[in-house]
């Protein structure tokens, strides 16, 4: 009889704690600011926004993407894009970075972050990028925060992690 009420004590914790772990929303509230590479903040950002995947310069609502030049950033070459429109304190830019290896090199890149201001990232957040058309592996988007004030002579930063864990960074002007 103790070994049955035990059974239907323990089975309610179980159940109870079940439901508790699925109402529970363990996600990280996202903050304004970093200091570089010390508190880097990695955000998901939902966007409505099409984006230039054909690669021909147009983006599918119409708008442009804007050319920020090519980089060589460690042994990668980086091409950047931003989409059309002024960059606004507070608010986001939707960059594109196109990332490859030249011929012989074999580190692969496992992770690319991209934020806009200063090179020690004060005032930013940096933006995990992902790969978001598996046709397109080498291309990375996401959504950059733009500082709030905007620091004078603002770039957009690129760091690239490569399969070894070492990390590279080079920045473009953000043609404002």
């Amino acid at each position: 009889m103790a070994i049955c009420s035990l059974t239907r004590i323990l089975s309610a914790f179980v159940f109870v704690g079940a439901i508790s772990l699925a109402a529970c929303d363990d996600t990280k509230p996202a903050t304004s600011a970093t200091s570089g590479t010390d508190h880097d903040h990695d955000h998901d950002h939902d966007h409505d926004h099409d984006h230039d995947h054909a690669g021909d310069g147009t983006h599918h609502d119409g708008g442009t993407a804007i050319a920020l030049g090519t980089s060589t950033i460690g042994t990668f070459s980086a091409v950047a894009t931003r989409d059309e429109g002024t960059l606004a304190a507070g608010k986001d830019a939707a960059i594109d970075v196109t990332v490859t290896a030249p011929a012989g090199v074999t580190a692969k890149v496992a992770g690319v972050r991209f934020w806009i201001g200063t090179e020690d990232g004060k005032g930013s957040v940096k933006a995990k990028a992902e790969v978001e058309d598996p046709k397109e592996p080498t291309r990375w988007h996401a959504h950059a925060e733009i500082p709030s004030p905007i620091p004078s002579g603002s770039m957009l930063w690129v760091e690239i992690e490569n399969d070894k864990g070492e990390t590279v960074k080079g920045s473009f002007s953000l043609k404002m």
